[in-house]
């Protein structure tokens, strides 16, 4: 496997860089290739080896996020090498993080051949898997699991109050991301179930 490329860029198109590297030169596909330029020196391309019974690509990165995004998308079903590099050349990490953890389903269908079904396959995949690609975005399991518990305790009390299972699970859906004490959560509803009626 080979980790990175460092080396010279000998030549620049729309779908690959070649760089060369002790006399060879490495045809890399890149998201946005003409962010290399010819002549730029030693310059590190982050790589991953595609290998299929038809094919063999070494498909490159700026960095080891963009890379680590680049395989999360190709574990989603429907989506391809093609198709994850062009998620990757159209997005921006932490965007595309924070799109899938909130499923913000309008977000991501507007990349290249994403449509609403490979969308929602994204989120289902992927929501709560990619906290080392920006965890400021994924909730940790520890914080994750305290909210849950206080969170459950504050629908049981709404319930109490005479809410409807379908107001309870709204308010719901819309405190999951909010670390916060049972009390506070009950407040936070309330406020949202009186503008909401």
């Amino acid at each position: 496997m080979i980790e990175f490329v460092r080396g010279e860029v000998a030549y620049v198109c729309a779908e690959f860089v070649t760089i060369e590297v002790g006399g060879i030169g490495y045809k890399i596909v890149a998201p946005n290739p003409f962010f290399y330029r010819t002549g730029d020196e030693q310059i590190i391309v982050y790589t991953y080896h595609y290998v299929r019974e038809d094919q063999e690509v070494l498909f490159g990165f700026r960095s080891r996020r963009e890379r680590a995004l680049f395989t999360k998308l190709l574990g989603v079903t429907g989506i391809g090498p093609k198709g994850a590099l062009a998620i990757v050349a159209s997005g921006n990490v932490d965007a595309l993080v924070e799109a899938i953890e909130q499923e913000k389903e309008s977000y991501l269908i507007k990349f290249p051949g994403v449509g609403k079904k490979t969308a929602k396959q994204m989120t289902l995949d992927l929501k709560g898997k990619l906290a080392e690609l920006a965890p400021d975005y994924v909730p940790s399991e520890g914080l994750f699991a305290q909210s849950n518990a206080e969170l459950n305790e504050a629908c049981e009390a709404l319930t109490a109050l005479g809410y409807s299972d379908r107001e309870v699970e709204k308010v719901k859906k819309a405190l999951q991301a909010e670390v916060l004490s049972t009390d506070q959560y009950v407040k936070r509803a309330l406020q949202l179930l009186l503008n909401v009626r």
